[in-house]
């Protein structure tokens, strides 16, 4: 958990705006991604891009993390739409069903729970 905390404040969001349960369940996604292990250092930044997007939302996000950023992680999520499986797409729906997700995201990507 402690990595996925450094990863969220790597993209300028302090964990504590990120309820644990949402953090436990990325968590447990990740492991899933990783067969079971102890998910790799590198996954936790992207995972942390995807969790703060959709939490803050693109303008937050855009300020705090640049355009390049800002292309990349929407860029996942359009992809994630295509590929509803993917570790993306279950970390868009982890903060759709969890209620954490901004409406901005909602609207520009269409996204219905479901």
């Amino acid at each position: 958990m402690r990595r996925l905390d450094e990863a969220l404040r790597r993209c300028d969001v302090h964990p504590a705006m990120v309820r644990e349960p949402i953090k436990l369940a990325a968590v447990s996604l990740m492991k899933d991604e990783a067969g079971g292990a102890e998910p790799p250092p590198l996954a936790y930044a992207p995972a942390a891009e995807i969790l703060a997007y959709c939490i803050v939302g693109p303008d937050a996000f855009v300020h705090a993390n640049g355009e390049a950023a800002l292309a990349r992680v929407e860029s996942r999520i359009e992809r994630a739409l295509e590929d509803e499986e993917s570790i993306d797409a279950r970390l868009v729906l982890l903060t759709m069903t969890a209620g954490a997700i901004q409406p901005a995201v909602v609207a520009r990507f269409g996204l219905e729970a479901g």
